[in-house]
């Protein structure tokens, strides 16, 4: 059982992400008017979690909501198409080494590539397995950072999943376990390389008291390299949490007694830590406040310092 200052109290609370957003523009321009209900099914959220995105779209003059159903206006309908992407269930064989793969095009935008490392990383954050990216030069589909060139069935794997394969295109290989999940991480990774997502976000939308690891995840990394890649661990008030290291998470699970304790209390907190996978290290942790509560902490351990035993 939680302990009683961190037990979780309400109803359910909000959990999406971008991807969950994008795929609400998408749902909303093809199946028109539609419900509250039927959305949060469609996006794979809950009913809170679709009222949160609907209020930013409703704040934001992208829907109108009638007694038929939701649907987007045109301000929601430009923006619906510019983050338009072309998704299809492909099947990579070696190329990739989740069990299902998704294919995601992104047109005209293979110069916002580098090596592709870049895609999989963000593709991986979002919960896939792992992610390929192609991109199309000169009428061929190669590797990015290199001049190398896809196998010949992947060039046709590519080619019979999508109508039109053009120069300059991006290719992203989401992979994962199911359907699902794979087509997340290609997306998420996709929207990134568009640039992002045209709607304004905040805090309270994405950081909750019972916020899963993945979703402080980016929180986590920005104070990991705002802080010059000292190790960074952050929890939800109500969840298990994370800890970065070298920018890599190495435990997706964590929690600490200073964590714990800044939430409690409410405080920053800055000690030699007496336990733990930092101890006789500096610390410091400060609780996240949102409405006037508590809904997590982030710590920054300075492994600079001469540990103290």
């Amino acid at each position: 059982m939680l302990p009683p200052h961190i037990r979780r109290t309400g109803g359910p609370v909000p959990k999406f992400t971008d991807y969950h957003i994008w795929k609400a523009l998408m749902v909303l321009n093809r199946v028109k008017p539609i419900g509250r209900k039927a959305l949060a099914k469609h996006m794979g959220v809950g009913e809170g979690s679709a009222r949160t995105v609907l209020n930013m779209f409703s704040e934001q003059g992208l829907i109108s909501i009638n007694k038929n159903g939701i649907m987007l206006t045109d301000a929601g309908t430009k923006i619906r198409n510019e983050m338009e992407l072309e998704c299809h269930a492909v099947a990579a064989g070696g190329l990739t080494i989740g069990e299902i793969d998704c294919a995601v095009r992104i047109p005209g935008s293979a110069g916002r590539i580098t090596f592709g490392c870049e895609e999989r990383d963000i593709a991986i954050k979002a919960g896939a397995t792992g992610a390929t990216t192609l991109v199309c030069s000169k009428g061929r589909l190669i590797f990015p950072g290199s001049d190398y060139p896809a196998d010949a069935e992947t060039d046709k794997m590519i080619r019979d999943a999508f109508a039109v394969v053009e120069d300059g295109d991006t290719f992203i290989i989401g992979t994962a376990g199911t359907y699902e999940i794979a087509e997340t991480g290609a997306v998420t990774a996709a929207i990134v390389v568009l640039g992002g997502l045209c709607i304004r976000r905040a805090l309270h939308d994405v950081l909750e008291p019972d916020s899963a690891p993945a979703d402080i995840l980016s929180l986590a990394f920005a104070v990991h390299n705002l802080v010059g890649g000292l190790p960074v661990c952050a929890k939800s008030r109500d969840n298990l949490g994370i800890r970065i290291e070298n920018g890599a998470v190495i435990d997706n699970a964590y929690t600490g007694d200073m964590l714990e304790e800044a939430m409690s209390t409410g405080a920053t907190i800055r000690r030699v830590a007496a336990s733990g996978p930092y101890k006789g290290v500096k610390v410091t942790v400060t609780p996240v406040e949102l409405d006037k509560r508590i809904v997590a902490a982030i710590g920054v351990a300075d492994v600079r310092t001469e540990r103290k035993v």
